[in-house]
This record gives C-alpha cells, structure tokens and sequence, in this order.
C-alpha cells in the first residue's frame, strides 16, 4: 500500500501597517526546525476555508479579517515518518491568505517557539522551503495589485 498524503492549508498571515505589508511568520520546532507561516490539517468534515480560520486561530491567536483562497496546491513527502501522523508520508496543501489585525499573537508553543513580522524580502529569505517561496510569492504579487 503507497503512503498516504495529509489534506493540510496553507495560511499566509499579513496585515497592513503604515500602507505597507508585514507577513507573519512563526519559527517551527516540531518535526524540523526553521521558519514557515501557519498551515495545518483538514479535519474530518471540514472544508478548506474552515480549516485554514481555524489553524491560523489555533496556531497564531489571529483570526482572518479577510480570507482569500488561491487556485494554487501542491504537495511535499516528510523527510521521515511521524509518530503522530501515522501511515502518512507527505502532504498536500491549498493555499490561503489571510489579513489580520496583528496584535496580541500567541502561538501554539508544541509547534513555534517564536514570530516575526516581516516585508516581503525579509521573509522571503527567511522561509527554508521552496514551496512555501513560491506561495509567498504568489500572494504578495496578488496583494501589491490592489
């Protein structure tokens, strides 16, 4: 039997501040460590757009002003096998924007041990993986049209 995929969102956190974007990221220390943006697992029943409120609340405190769904998804293998992602081998990902207010971040600390509000560039380069590089890339394009 081939190992399965995990159904999972990615969530890319911003706000606006001084008419400028700052993009949330949350340094990750379970599984691997490095930065990222809030993502997570859908849920039995659950629809996309649920999944990535409810993760950006559950990982960041934050709750999306504005959602925005992008037609863009993917997928990635973990680099091992996890206890507590039994019988899955990767994920797949669909990807979401949200706004937020930006204050009062409080992370989930079995996940994150800290948070920076970035530009563009400082995240960009900050973020370890090439797939989260092009979905960040992706929403700030579409961000910096309107």
């Amino acid at each position: 039997m081939p190992g399965l995929y995990r159904k999972a969102v990615f969530i890319i956190a911003y706000k606006i501040s001084d008419n400028k974007i700052k993009y949330l990221l949350l340094k990750r220390k379970l599984h691997w460590k490095g930065w990222e943006f809030p993502k997570g697992g859908i849920e039995t029943g659950e629809d996309m757009k649920k999944a990535a409120k409810r993760e950006l609340n559950e990982e960041t405190n934050q709750d999306a002003i504005k959602l925005i769904s992008y037609n863009k998804s993917g997928k990635y293998k973990y680099e091992k096998e996890y206890a507590d992602r039994p019988g899955f081998i990767g994920q797949t990902y669909s990807l979401f924007a949200a706004q937020v207010k930006g204050n009062n971040v409080k992370l989930d600390k079995k996940e994150h041990s800290e948070f920076k509000w970035l530009d563009f560039d400082s995240a960009f380069n900050k973020l370890k993986w090439l797939n989260q590089k092009v979905c960040l890339n992706i929403v700030n394009k579409s961000l910096i049209k309107k």
